[in-house]
């Protein structure tokens, strides 16, 4: 089989479709033969490596987190699914592996994917949707009636976090550029800004939950939206935000963190018709190290890149 790998943390220039051998799935893992894979900017951020105070040393490494499939072995003590299960989900920073044609992933970072939502749309949901849980869920606690600022409520998370918000029983505002403001209104989004033209620290509203889901908003700016008791969700921590988390209560640093029930819960939100994000490009294996490498560099679409096998 193949799949994008590198065997040097770098550029893009280090990627390679290569052939290698699946691995059979250990304890608490499945196996998937894998449909589509969905491009986020975490795959390139891994290979520079950003993270590889997690990942390690070891090469070659395989690059790709989100994907869906079809289950093709399960390893012991797994009881959730069995081979043949349609699924969706995403791998381990540790071992990707999602942008090729065969992954091994916990079970616990996997959902069974509805009759109802095709192949495609499911391996868009796991990153920017565990994301967005992490965020309002599992941070904020998000009660009906709040009001919530979503700051780049067109991007990928952006758009599951409004999405998720309104299924919970919020009212969202948020901002985005003026090209996506009609997406943005689609989705329920008012008030509205374009961050281009619009000082975000000067908004006169306040809010209970602030979520910058495009990392481009400084820590006081973000803290200055709150109302008494609210919390600024900061999707681009650093180790100095953590430390001032430590000390301010108010602001929460979000690390994608998978779960099952958060999977399972994307799942029943999607096959219920509340949750979907918009594909803009679909390429094979064969053209996705130059479609990466363009996103990487700067290029930008108006919704998911996804990679078919």
């Amino acid at each position: 089989m193949k799949r994008i790998q590198y065997h040097r943390y770098g550029g893009p220039e280090t990627m390679k479709l290569e052939a290698f051998e699946p691995r059979a799935p250990e304890t608490g893992e499945i196996a998937v033969k894998v449909k589509f894979a969905a491009i986020n900017p975490i795959d390139w951020k891994v290979r520079n490596g950003y993270l590889k105070m997690m990942t390690g040393k070891k090469f070659p490494r395989a690059m790709g987190s989100d994907f869906s499939g079809i289950v093709t072995a399960v390893g012991a003590g797994v009881t959730r699914f069995r081979a043949g299960d349609p699924v969706f989900g995403m791998a381990q920073i540790r071992d990707g592996g999602a942008l090729g044609e065969a992954v091994v992933a916990p079970e616990t970072f996997v959902a069974r994917k509805p009759d109802s939502v095709s192949f495609e749309d499911a391996a868009c949901l796991a990153t920017p949707g565990v994301t967005a849980w992490n965020g309002l869920v599992d941070k904020a606690a998000l009660k009906p009636g709040r009001q919530v600022f979503v700051n780049g409520c067109t991007g990928a998370v952006g758009e599951v976090t409004v999405q998720l918000a309104r299924m919970l029983g919020a009212t969202v505002a948020g901002a985005c550029g003026a090209q996506a403001m009609q997406r943005a209104r689609d989705l329920g989004v008012e008030p509205l800004f374009d961050y281009r033209t619009t000082d975000l620290s000067k908004i006169r509203e306040r809010f209970d939950v602030v979520y910058d889901t495009a990392g481009t908003m400084t820590v006081a700016a973000g803290l200055g939206l709150l109302r008494p008791g609210g919390v600024y969700l900061d999707i681009n921590p650093t180790p100095a935000k953590f430390i001032r988390a430590v000390f301010n209560r108010r602001l929460k640093a979000i690390i994608c963190s998978a779960r099952a029930d958060i999977l399972d819960g994307l799942a029943s939100a999607a096959g219920n018709g509340k949750l979907r994000l918009p594909i803009a490009a679909i390429v094979p294996l064969n053209d996705a190290i130059p479609l990466i490498t363009a996103l990487e560099t700067g290029r930008r679409l108006a919704g998911k890149a996804l990679v078919a096998m």
